[in-house]
């Protein structure tokens, strides 16, 4: 059995993954084509479609024009061992899209993004539950993460 999560570009789609397979290590285009038969979205060879991976998951995507949106509902994390690492991503994908809070951004294609440290999760499951309860506060004050400042709110002092 696979499980691959499929992504509805109105436009754009070889332009974003693309983008994508450069930014995120490990990353690669499988194909990419138009399907061979007419559909609801258009005439045959109109409707791109391709295969990729980020990192270890695989994708596909489609350029079919106007459907869904994309929202926080979908979001694609990624964990990044230091905060050299988190700082190239987070600054290539925020690029012509819009920051958020806690790690999260969309980049110009309008796609949910969490660029996270992985140390984030071994500070939240901490089975010190003050020193969770101090990384989270942190965690929830910032827009882009901060390694640092989230060591240092595991360890109780102030950032």
């Amino acid at each position: 059995m696979k499980v691959t999560q499929n992504l509805w570009f109105e436009k754009d789609m070889e332009a974003a993954i693309r983008f994508y397979t450069s930014v995120i290590p490990g990353s690669s285009i499988e194909w990419i084509s138009g399907m061979p038969a007419d559909s609801p979205s258009g005439p045959a060879g109109s409707v791109r479609i391709a295969g990729f991976t980020l990192g270890d998951q695989r994708y596909m995507a489609m350029e079919a024009g106007p459907l869904d949106s994309f929202n926080h509902s979908f979001s694609i994390m990624v964990e990044c061992d230091d905060q050299a690492e988190l700082d190239r991503i987070w600054d290539a994908l925020r690029e012509g899209g819009a920051v958020e809070q806690c790690g999260w951004l969309r980049d110009k294609w309008g796609l949910s993004w969490q660029i996270v440290p992985r140390r984030l999760g071994e500070l939240m499951n901490d089975p010190d539950k003050e020193k969770a309860k101090r990384v989270a506060e942190a965690m929830l004050k910032m827009v882009k993460l901060d390694i640092a400042g989230l060591e240092a709110a595991a360890a109780g002092k102030a950032a």
